[in-house]
């Protein structure tokens, strides 16, 4: 884990004042770039130490073997696997023969800075050497938002005493040796050296590398160029070999000079185009970096990020904490997903292997709506992926012997790639979230081309799964039974709360779709019978209810269950997966993450506010958050039914979940979802923010730790901000026209404003908030707060 506030306390920056070895498979992907499309860890230039290398290029993957005990009927055969490609960062230095290698020799200082607004990762640092030779190194790193295919690297050298001989090596280097990532040694060996050479290419100043993987056919090119300011006594030499190339540049530099090398990277690939076309791919892609410059490359990345900050920043006051996460956790999404451009947003974005670089329904329940509301155009991108992936979740549904699409659980190019079926296949869910993404998208942006495009298709497919998964019990109730929910200690059960409620809103919203879209609709097969058969279903989901308790069952017959031994589990044996058979979880009151909370938020207008209160002091008591999206629903929930200080505290874990390694397994890549959930914490819980019925609501109320929350969301083409503070909030509206009206609620009350006419209105005194929460032993969110907060 890394040590609270390993990282300064910076509204805009994260910084790292010294290099911890123990911590450095974190802090590569901490300080990972990426645009979507091309992803760097934060490896050190020099390439070595390093905790795990990583260069990725969005869906590039290779095939591998799924292992199963004991074969079945509709098992995925097998599964996608993200592939570190060749790697451009590499920039190794020889100070008089000797190769700087930070564990060699004195690291007198050592500082890296990721800029939230510069878009740039930032590295000083000064080395002696063995033979006590000083030097001075900066270098600065981009992966550009504007040019997809380019990352570039200002690398500079100065000279403290001399003269000093300097060499340095700029590589290109496919199959690296990794860190074993597999236990099964089929997948193992499906990994080791995954990429076949086909061409190489030197320059006078670079060079070029062509590789396919061996099992799924995929072909990347790299390539590398220099612009050197150094000395006049200065060789530049290029070779190469199957798997590397390599310009060494050499010089002597005096006391006080410096050497400049800008190094530029472009990357394409693809399961089509031929060796040639992708050569000139990324040979094009070259020239127009080179044409821009490394000046014109880091102006161009200031300016991509104002925009998206003017448009998306939120400013918290009272936890510096809270603000400098908040901001990084944005960052790291919009790397996740500005130019990912109908491809995948994968739960550890391009930040590092976890989860074998798989898309799951975090993207469409955490990460999207944050994009949506503040740059939605990666939202319409990530849905036409969606949409593209449309045959395979049709045949996987036919496999299954159901209509409609069944979308996996979790993939890079479509088919499913999960080999445990009860929480993977089970977990149907995923339908009515890529409904519900897209719902959303339409309503904020209104852009009714992709509802034609796309949309109506997408949401009479899923509609169509839930009709045929689910049925009318002899009483007219309509239950979908046997599937697992988003807490995947409960599985393969009957009557999720937040699947039925989730497929409900799918039903309801295709048939009004299909209704409005006649003409479009019978082409897609709709007849207005199968419409009136969705809204039966809808009209008749069947939802738990306890009465005695007065609590809705997260599935049927849940508060029946035996209880789980909180009192006598210990800590180190969280998480519980890891320590007990999935038979003793599935079948105890357990919850590993929220789910009919969860329910509560994205479907807020089926409770009533009691309900909400007691379900939430109820489940409350049985989630041990074994998983990172837990915190920041936690947090929202909280916020709503009057526990501010408990939202707070969840806040900062959702927040501070990659920064300060809460899980330890940061190593393997940021937590996209959580990082998207301190926004959701925020924007939601805090501010009251809920979009149910087509209109936009807020119930803003702050903790006592918070003295102001101001935020900006996209609306209809309009900037819309929110400015909470205690006692008052206050609407604006930018970009719009003067009389343009934007109908609102506040508390529950509508309010109407212009552009030219903001509101400000007060925030109602918080009504009492009833029994505390309680969490199950040891499992209360005790996140160090700072002194100030306390």
């Amino acid at each position: 884990m890394i040590r609270e506030r390993a990282y300064p306390v910076e509204p805009w920056h994260v910084r790292e004042t010294r290099l911890d070895m123990d911590v450095l498979a974190q802090s590569e992907s901490v300080f990972a770039l990426s645009n979507g499309h091309v992803g760097l860890r934060g490896n050190l230039d020099e390439g070595e130490p390093h905790g795990l290398p990583g260069t990725y290029l969005n869906s590039f993957y290779e095939l591998r073997p799924l292992p199963y005990a004991e074969a079945g009927f509709g098992f995925p055969e097998s599964g996608q696997t993200v592939v570190n490609v060749t790697n451009g960062k590499l920039i190794r230095l020889l100070v008089d023969d000797e190769p700087l290698d930070v564990r060699y020799g004195e690291l007198l200082s050592h500082e890296r800075v990721l800029d939230l607004r510069a878009g740039t990762l930032h590295r000083e640092l000064h080395w002696r050497s063995p033979a006590g030779r000083d030097v001075k190194v900066r270098s600065t790193r981009l992966v550009s938002f504007t040019q997809r295919a380019v990352a570039a690297i200002h690398y500079e050298v100065e000279a403290l005493e001399g003269p000093l001989r300097l060499i340095l090596q700029s590589e290109l280097v496919a199959n690296e040796t990794l860190p074993p990532q597999s236990r099964d040694p089929r997948v193992a060996a499906v990994l080791e050296s995954p990429l076949q050479a086909e061409e190489e290419l030197t320059t006078d100043d670079g060079g070029l590398l062509i590789h396919r993987t061996k099992v799924s056919g995929l072909r990347v090119a790299a390539a590398m160029a220099h612009d050197v300011d150094a000395p006049e006594r200065t060789t530049i030499e290029s070779e190469g070999y199957e798997d590397w190339v390599r310009t060494t540049i050499g010089c002597v530099l005096k006391p006080g000079q410096t050497l400049r090398v800008v190094k530029y990277l472009t990357y394409g690939w693809s399961s089509r185009r031929s060796l040639p076309a992708l050569r000139d791919q990324v040979g094009a892609a070259l020239a127009a970096a080179r044409l821009d410059g490394w000046d014109g490359l880091r102006r161009e990345q200031r300016e991509y990020l104002d925009e998206f900050w003017d448009a998306a920043d939120v400013r918290v006051e009272g936890d510096p904490e809270v603000q400098q996460a908040v901001r990084f956790g944005l960052f790291h999404v919009l790397q996740a997903g500005a130019r990912a451009e109908r491809r995948p947003i994968a739960a550890k974005g391009l930040t590092g292997p976890g989860y074998d670089g798989h898309a799951f329904w975090d993207t469409e329940m955490f990460v999207l709506p944050v994009l949506t509301y503040t740059q939605p155009g990666a939202v319409r991108d990530a849905l036409h992926w969606r949409h593209s992936t449309l045959p395979q979740a049709q045949e996987r549904a036919r496999t299954l012997n159901l209509a409609g699409a069944a979308f996996p659980w979790r993939t890079i190019e479509g088919p499913e790639s999960s080999a445990y079926w009860p929480a993977g296949t089970a977990a149907f869910h995923i339908a009515a979230d890529i409904a519900d993404a897209l719902r959303r998208y339409v309503l904020v942006t209104g852009d009714q081309a992709l509802e034609e495009e796309i949309g109506l298709e997408l949401l009479v497919e899923t509609a169509r799964l839930w009709r045929s998964l689910g049925h009318h019990d002899r009483t007219g109730r309509f239950h979908i039974d046997g599937v697992t929910g988003p807490d995947e200690y409960t599985a393969v059960k009957n009557d999720n709360v937040y699947t039925n409620l989730m497929a409900q809103r799918n039903l309801l919203t295709a048939a009004d779709w299909a209704m409005r879209r006649r003409d479009q609709a019978q082409d897609l097969g709709v007849t207005e019978e199968e419409a009136a058969a969705w809204r039966d279903a809808a009209s008749a989901m069947h939802l738990p209810y306890d009465p005695e308790i007065q609590v809705h069952g997260q599935v049927e017959g849940f508060t029946r269950l035996q209880e789980w031994d909180f009192e006598h589990t210990p800590p180190e044996k969280y998480p519980l997966l890891l320590h007990y058979p999935y038979f003793d979880l599935y079948r105890k009151q357990v919850v590993k993450q929220a789910d009919l909370v969860l329910a509560m938020h994205w479907r807020g207008d089926a409770f009533t506010g009691p309900e909400k209160m007691r379900n939430f002091l109820y489940y409350e008591r049985r989630t041990v958050r074994d998983s990172s999206l837990s915190a920041c629903t936690q947090a929202v929930m909280a916020a709503e039914v009057g526990h501010p200080e408990l939202a707070h505290r969840y806040l900062r874990e959702a927040a501070l979940m990659d920064l300060h390694d809460l899980n330890e397994n940061t190593r393997d890549g940021v937590h996209m979802a959580s990082l998207a959930g301190a926004w959701i914490a925020l924007v939601a819980g805090f501010g009251g923010l809920r979009d149910h019925d087509g209109t936009l609501s807020f119930s803003p109320r702050l903790s006592s730790r918070l003295s102001r929350l101001e935020f900006s969301l996209q609306w209809r083409g309009m900037r819309l901000r929110v400015d909470v503070r205690p006692h008052q909030t206050t609407y604006s509206l930018r970009n719009g026209v003067p009389d343009t009206v934007v109908e609102l609620r506040h508390h529950g009350e509508p309010i109407r404003i212009t552009a030219a006419q903001p509101v400000t209105v007060p925030v109602p005194p918080t009504h009492p908030s009833g029994p505390q929460p309680e969490q199950p032993p040891g499992r209360a969110p005790l996140l160090h707060l700072p002194e100030n907060l306390t």
